[in-house]
């Protein structure tokens, strides 16, 4: 390669023929999810009203590898192999003398990363004879991708979105319905969940946990039509997403480099595992030693400031106990634009990765994730996400530090969406109208309090 290589494109046929699973890989083996009523661990039965058995196998499988369908990989062509790109106008707009490159999964069909999973979990669906998926989406971008992959699989789709992004932006809204999914603002009075949450609060914006319980609820009582999927959180969708960092391990030999640092996004956790954990695997199997960091918000700052306790998934305690780093699962967020991000909990991997101590956590301010978007739009062309900006602010931030110290550190990370459908919150930033929120230390406690006791 050239010394002022911008792009380290790969062919179809390096797409990765499977899944990487961190399970086989852990020092200490994830916490056992409990059922909600008898506190103990859940099996294949408990799961089989919501999942196929497939999916569940996944869910708890200790195998290394697991094998992608062809019919699967046939679809990712559509997208993948994703670029890698060598960030040298931003590294200029910096001047720091780090290496900054960048992943872009915003080149999807769906606009981000949520397809890699959504077409694996519309295909096993389908498999098992399943003809609808019910979901819930924050800011739209899963929400987007599994009406796309329910349309590759000619299944019936219905969204439940977090009813602050429904009415902010309502273009994502449009695109899932352009698919032929059924979209409904959450909280609604479709379900008894959402009836619940609108006696208690009539004008509630919503929460992923929320639309969770609506979804959940949705699939529970379909009388097996429908199976539920989640964009997030689990392990197999983590797992599904590793498709990002094993096609970077590929890409980063051809720009002769290795990250010193890995910075993503965390939300649920989905696609700073789809980048970080094949470099973790380097890790702990071959004696790397690249930093793991994830950039949540400060208005919701799961890993940062929660506890690590087993809490429920929703907000209506339908799902299973899963031991994660939590704000509660009553956890209602400030309306700030980052709708992807504002979840009350994490992935248990993901959680288990910091509590070990195997990857490090930020939590940064709204305004300071829009100005890095804009620097870096200014810079690479790209208009993020503003989920995907908090893995920007990050990567800036380890810039700035590597300019302080005068190294060269190699930066990576993960630009999982664009932000060609979020020009609302850009606009309000523009206009001075965003502001700062950290999450009251007071609401924290109160939630503690409400924790399930186990």
């Amino acid at each position: 390669m050239s010394e002022q290589a911008l792009r380290y494109d790969l062919s179809q046929s390096d797409i990765p023929r499977q899944w990487y699973n961190i399970q086989a890989d852990l020092p200490r083996p994830l916490p056992p999810v409990l059922h909600p009523g008898t506190k103990q661990p859940v099996g294949p039965d408990d799961l089989a009203p919501l999942f196929p058995m497939a999916l569940i196998g996944q869910e708890v499988s200790q195998e290394r590898y697991i094998d992608i369908p062809d019919e699967v990989r046939e679809i990712y062509k559509l997208w993948r192999p994703t670029p890698l790109l060598r960030a040298r106008r931003l590294e200029k707009a910096l001047d720091t003398p780090a290496h900054i490159y960048y992943k872009y999964e915003g080149v999807s069909p769906s606009g981000s990363h949520k397809l890699n999973t959504a077409t694996a979990q519309a295909w096993y669906n389908k498999a098992e004879g399943i003809g609808g998926l019910t979901t819930e989406t924050g800011a739209g971008q899963w929400g987007t991708a599994l009406a796309q992959a329910c349309n590759f699989f000619d299944m019936t789709c219905r969204v439940y979105m977090v009813r602050i992004s429904y009415e902010q932006k309502p273009y994502r809204r449009a695109i899932m319905q352009s698919f032929g999914a059924e979209v409904s603002a959450s909280p609604g009075d479709s379900t008894q969940a959402g009836r619940m949450i609108l006696e208690q609060d009539p004008d509630s914006t919503g929460s992923l946990g929320i639309a969770i319980s609506e979804a959940v609820e949705a699939a529970a009582t379909s009388g097996g039509r429908y199976k539920y999927a989640l964009g997030s959180v689990l392990n197999h969708v983590l797992m599904h997403q590793t498709v990002i960092g094993q096609e970077c391990l590929q890409q980063m030999a051809l720009a002769d480099e290795y990250p010193d640092v890995v910075v993503g996004p965390v939300g649920g956790g989905s696609n700073f595992a789809g980048i970080a954990l094949p470099f973790l695997q380097r890790n702990l199997r071959e004696g790397q030693s690249t930093r793991l960091l994830g950039v949540e918000p400060a208005a919701c700052p799961s890993l940062t400031r929660g506890t690590y306790a087993y809490d429920f998934g929703d907000t209506a305690g339908m799902t299973p106990l899963v031991k994660m780093y939590t704000l509660g699962h009553g956890f209602v967020p400030a309306p700030l634009h980052a709708g992807g991000l504002r979840y009350h909990g994490m992935a248990s991997i993901i959680c288990e990765l910091y509590d070990q101590g195997l990857m490090e956590a930020q939590a940064l301010p709204q305004l300071e994730t829009f100005e890095a978007a804009l620097t870096f739009a200014r810079s690479e062309g790209i208009i993020a996400a503003p989920e995907a900006a908090h893995g920007i602010a990050g990567a800036i931030r380890e810039a700035q530090a590597a300019k302080e110290a005068g190294d060269e550190r190699v930066i990576l990370f993960n630009l999982c969406g664009h932000g060609h459908f979020d020009m609302s919150a850009y606009d309000a930033y523009l206009g001075g109208e965003l502001s700062d929120y950290e999450y009251p230390q007071a609401a924290i406690e109160r939630a503690m309090a409400e924790l399930p006791q186990i």
